[in-house]
């Protein structure tokens, strides 16, 4: 490893953590609706836990309205209890052919609760974040310490790691206020 390869390898990771923290707000109940939100549900469908995405066809006909069509009819009664005993607070209505969840405006309350998970998740992000600069610094370090690098190519390959850091968690800040904007709009 290098310099440039450490930095690159720190670069990638930030990323990495800024795509979770995309997933993660994309999962967040914010009124709307959006296929995002079956994402992480799976049905017992023959025994074997299967995400839901993989076993119907999930549409967002208006921006209140979610409807899942499984494939196998008879994945319906399954699709429809993984709904009912996820943490989402969605009732599917059943017709036999599909399920449509109506997504019910969020309360006062609910929303406070919804900016304060999206806060939370853009603090794991940020953490994440720092673990990668440690990580990074540790490496560059035990450069200098096996005499690859000289304590000034060290110091400055710090303070790029140090810039790389703050670009990132100023992203992560700009993508926390940009999803409590969207939540707390009604």
């Amino acid at each position: 490893m290098d310099i440039d390869s450490t930095l690159l390898d720190a670069e990638d990771r930030m990323e990495k953590a800024l795509a979770a923290l995309d997933r993660d707000f994309a999962k967040l109940r914010t009124g709307r609706a959006s296929t995002a939100l079956v994402d992480g549900i799976k049905a017992d469908y023959y025994g074997t836990p299967t995400p839901v995405s993989q076993m119907a066809s999930v549409a967002v006909p208006d921006s209140r309205t979610l409807t899942i069509q499984p494939w196998d009819k008879g994945g319906i009664a399954a699709v429809e209890k993984a709904i009912l005993k996820s943490d989402l607070g969605l009732t599917p209505v059943n017709d036999g052919k599909i399920i449509r969840i109506v997504i019910p405006p969020l309360t006062e309350e609910r929303r406070k609760d919804l900016v304060k998970v999206a806060r939370k998740y853009s603090e794991e992000a940020k953490v994440a974040v720092r673990n990668v600069r440690r990580d990074a610094n540790d490496g560059l370090k035990k450069l200098e310490k096996d005499k690859e690098i000289t304590e000034d190519e060290l110091k400055k390959a710090v303070d790029d790691v140090q810039k790389l850091t703050d670009k990132f968690v100023g992203d992560v800040d700009k993508k926390c206020a940009a999803k409590e904007k969207e939540i707390m709009d009604i």
